[in-house]
Formats: structure tokens, C-alpha cells, sequence
């Protein structure tokens, strides 16, 4: 008997599918929040709403604000539950090369032509996509097992021009710890360091969902 060969397109979908997200029963959460950047540090309250907006309060300086809100959002907008039909419906894939630690490159044709991923033990560690006029790439190195699918736990991203190559900013890398809270798993800690700037810690405890 020969073995059924998997599409590219087949391979990629599992790795899409293995993702955690949150369901459409997802109530929403607060949390305290505390950010450490470089010597200064920050605390105040945060509030993600079931439509995944973001509020944050008792942070006065603007800038503080602005970090601890667009963490909230980032991480919302990963969760978010979406059909791999929605998403990549109208893409094409196909196999590009095997490397050393056994991933497997899916190019992209048709909508999204130019975008690679990279596959393994049906887990995406590699993503290379053109996003808002840049092309931004992260690897993954290694990711939390929640029992309903993986959570990235460290990972990196680059940003590059997409017409000249040239790297925008420095390579950032990031440190992501959970807690599960009820059915859900929530971020607890995030570690970002980046040659562009100070490290930031950012805290998130005394995490409730809402009713």
C-alpha cells in the first residue's frame, strides 16, 4: 500500500487549524497591568471587551497607554476564530523546500502571492506576509500545548520594505506566557526585547472574565 499524499494546501490547513483561538462564546476579561519599560514602570486597569476592543485605565502617560493597548489588541486579533475558507479561500499552495529541522515551506499563489509559511508537526513556525505596506516575518521557536490547540511561546518578527528589501526597524524578540482562566487561555506575561529600544515586561494578573 503507498501512503496518501498530503496537498500543500491540506498541510497548511492543519497547522491553521491547530491554532488556539477563542470561541464565539468569549465573554471578555479585566486585568490588572503592569508594564516595566527599561527603568520606568506603569499600572494601571485593562478591560477587553467581547467584540475584542480594548480599554485601558489608570495610565496617565499617553505613550505607556498606547503600548499596553496595542499588546491587548494584538493578542485579541490572534484569537479571533476565523474558517480557513475565509481566510485563504481564494489562495492556491504549494510545496517549497524542506529544511533542517524538518519544516516544510508552503508558497502562496492567487491573492496572496509573494506569502510563504513554514510548516511542522502541524504547527505554523514560520509566517512571511505582506501586511499594510511592509512585510513582516516571525519565526516561532517554540509554543505552549493548551490541549485545544498551540499558543506561540517565543518567537521573533522582522519588518522589511516590500519594493526595495531593506530592513525597516530591529529584529524584535518575544516571550509570551498563559494562564488558563475558566475555558480560556489568557496572556499573562509578555517579554519584548529589540535593538530599537528599552525591554518591556508587560503583567497582566487578577484576570476575570466577564459575566
Amino acid at each position: 500500500m503507498t501512503a496518501v499524499q498530503t496537498s500543500a494546501r491540506d498541510l497548511f490547513r492543519a497547522a491553521y487549524e491547530n491554532r488556539y483561538t477563542w470561541d464565539s462564546s468569549f465573554p471578555g476579561y479585566t486585568t490588572d497591568v503592569t508594564l516595566h519599560q527599561g527603568d520606568q514602570t506603569y499600572a494601571g486597569r485593562a478591560r477587553v471587551n467581547t467584540d475584542l476592543s480594548a480599554e485601558v485605565f489608570e495610565i496617565e502617560d499617553e505613550a505607556a497607554l498606547k503600548l499596553v493597548k496595542g499588546q491587548l489588541w494584538e493578542v485579541a486579533v490572534h484569537r479571533v476564530r476565523r474558517e480557513f475558507e475565509d481566510t485563504h479561500g481564494k489562495n492556491k499552495f504549494s510545496f517549497g523546500e524542506t529544511d533542517d529541522t524538518g519544516a516544510v515551506k508552503i508558497l502562496v499563489e492567487g491573492k496572496a502571492a509573494g506569502d510563504h509559511y513554514k510548516v511542522r508537526n502541524d504547527e505554523v513556525v514560520l509566517v512571511h506576509r505582506h501586511i499594510h505596506g511592509v512585510v513582516v516575518t516571525i519565526n516561532t521557536f517554540s509554543t505552549q500545548d493548551t490541549g485545544a490547540g498551540y499558543l506561540p511561546h517565543t518567537y521573533d518578527s522582522v519588518y522589511h520594505d516590500p519594493k526595495t528589501g531593506e530592513q525597516k526597524q530591529g529584529r524584535s524578540e518575544f516571550t509570551d506566557e498563559y494562564q488558563q482562566v475558566g475555558d480560556y487561555f489568557i496572556l499573562s506575561r509578555r517579554v519584548v526585547t529589540s535593538a530599537d529600544g528599552p525591554d518591556l515586561e508587560f503583567l497582566f494578573s487578577n484576570i476575570e472574565l466577564l459575566a
